[in-house]
């Protein structure tokens, strides 16, 4: 879908931001002026988004939550509507498609104090690409909890407990033994 004019593109805001990131860390390596300019925008910036939302309405309010760029400016100022548990649990739920491809469960489990809490299960059948999946899919959601609620301290993985399967016997077992004493 192409942008309107003007516009950046999804990848053109990822690049942008990328190169922002490197050129702030050298502004942070030589504080002066310019750090200060970015400081002092920044907290212009972030009470005119401030006031954006202070006149929008609930759904609009839902939609800029819901962008991403939006949604981490928000998170940035400190003005989003959701509270950190909420996104964070949005997070995990976008996840759970990934992790049940791998043959796994992640599910929310909630926030003790200012660590989200996240239950994981590894599966049953374990097939190509296990092994180390499992920190790979810990540091994936410990990434995306933090990307979205930066309020949160950590993340906590609660694995879950494995249970052995009820024994079953067939009831045919059962008869053919209970047949067999009585033929003694």
């Amino acid at each position: 879908m192409a942008e309107p004019a003007g516009r950046l593109a999804d990848r053109a805001v990822e690049a942008r931001l990328a190169r922002l990131d490197e050129v702030l860390a050298g502004l942070e390596a030589t504080p002066g002026p310019a750090l200060e300019a970015v400081r002092l925008l920044t907290e212009v910036y972030g009470e005119a988004l401030a006031r954006v939302l202070d006149h929008a309405d609930e759904p609009l309010r839902e939609r800029l939550a819901d962008d991403e760029l939006a949604g981490h400016l928000l998170v940035l100022h400190g003005i989003h509507p959701e509270p950190p548990e909420r996104r964070a649990a949005r997070a995990v739920e976008k996840l759970r498609p990934a992790v049940r491809e791998r043959g796994g469960d992640l599910a929310w489990a909630g926030v003790d104090g200012q660590v989200a809490r996240v239950r994981l299960s590894s599966g049953g059948g374990c097939g190509s690409g296990c092994g180390g999946g499992s920190s790979d899919v810990t540091e994936a959601v410990r990434a995306a909890v933090l990307a979205v609620a930066p309020e949160l301290t950590g993340v906590e993985t609660v694995q879950d407990e494995r249970r052995a399967a009820p024994a079953f016997v067939p009831l045919t077992t059962i008869k053919r033994r209970a047949v067999s004493q009585e033929a003694r």
